[in-house]
């Protein structure tokens, strides 16, 4: 038991920097309905770091390698930004799905005609969060409580534009403006996480909690609370259950949250049922 604490200590501590930020941007996700949006642009850096390598010759891990990621990744921003606030004819998630397959396809010529493809890709899907190490952990922590003071500084005009994006442009809110930079907030999020996470874990720790806190929950600070706690139970029994059944750390978690989804969408369904079946005050 102790070994086991010991060698899942440092992963249990990676997925809780992870739901720090992932969680909260989960909330807006959801209310923005851009589900597909950490995929994408995790893709969209990936196609960056990738393209780096194959160019110049340099590890994707590499500062230079990293920058050509986030300079995807601050086009693939503003794109989304202007699109929402241009184009009306076509849901935003329809124009983030397309966005996803084109990137995957540059992706997959771009490692076809480099070395190490199978690996990159592989790396990408599951990421590396076993091996994660102290280094990784502090630097992820200062980028990512850098994404959370932006966040926490922009709160309102974010808040205001994933309620009702069409009100706050009414009100004069900037909306083309602070899309950007939200997406440019989540992009650096994703190209962060995502080296560690890789994109299965990520995508779940990005959706689930916040999902089963909308079913259960209102108001965003109870959501986030819920969140947070949904996100870590999942991810210290799957890291337990990896470790017991020999089985790979991510898709391990991404089952348990899959639970914890069900059991929030079961109780949810029956809290429902309980209302309908009170009766009216007498004499109505």
């Amino acid at each position: 038991m102790t070994d086991l604490i010991i060698m899942a200590a440092l992963p249990f501590l990676a997925c809780l920097v992870m739901l720090s930020i992932l969680g909260y941007v989960g909330l807006h996700v959801l209310k923005r309905e851009v589900i597909f949006i950490d995929i994408a642009l995790a893709q969209i850096a990936a196609v960056g770091a990738i393209a780096a390598h194959v160019m110049y010759g340099i590890h994707e891990d590499s500062l230079p390698a990293q920058l050509m990621a986030l300079g995807a990744t601050l086009l693939a921003a503003a794109f989304f930004a202007v699109m929402r606030r241009k184009v009306s004819v076509i849901p935003l998630e329809a124009i983030i799905g397309v966005s996803y397959a084109i990137a995957a396809a540059g992706a997959l010529f771009l490692v076809g005609i480099g070395t190490g493809g199978h690996s990159h890709i592989q790396d990408m899907l599951s990421g590396s969060i076993l091996w994660v190490t102290w280094h990784d952990i502090l630097v992820s922590t200062l980028i990512l409580a850098g994404a959370g003071v932006g966040f926490y500084l922009f709160r309102k005009p974010f808040h205001a534009i994933s309620d009702d994006y069409e009100g706050a442009a009414a009100a004069g809110v900037n909306t083309l403006l602070w899309d950007f930079l939200f997406y440019v907030l989540v992009g650096v999020v994703i190209t962060t996480v995502v080296r560690i996470g890789g994109v299965v874990l990520v995508f779940c720790f990005l959706i689930i909690p916040a999902t089963v806190a909308t079913m259960l929950v209102s108001g965003w600070g109870q959501r986030l609370l819920l969140a947070w706690l949904t996100g870590a139970i999942a991810a210290a029994v799957g890291l337990g259950f990896s470790s017991r059944f020999d089985f790979s750390v991510g898709p391990a978690i991404a089952l348990w949250l899959g639970l914890a989804m069900a059991l929030a969408g079961v109780g949810n369904s029956l809290r429902t049922r309980s209302r309908r079946k009170v009766p009216g005050p007498p004499g109505g």
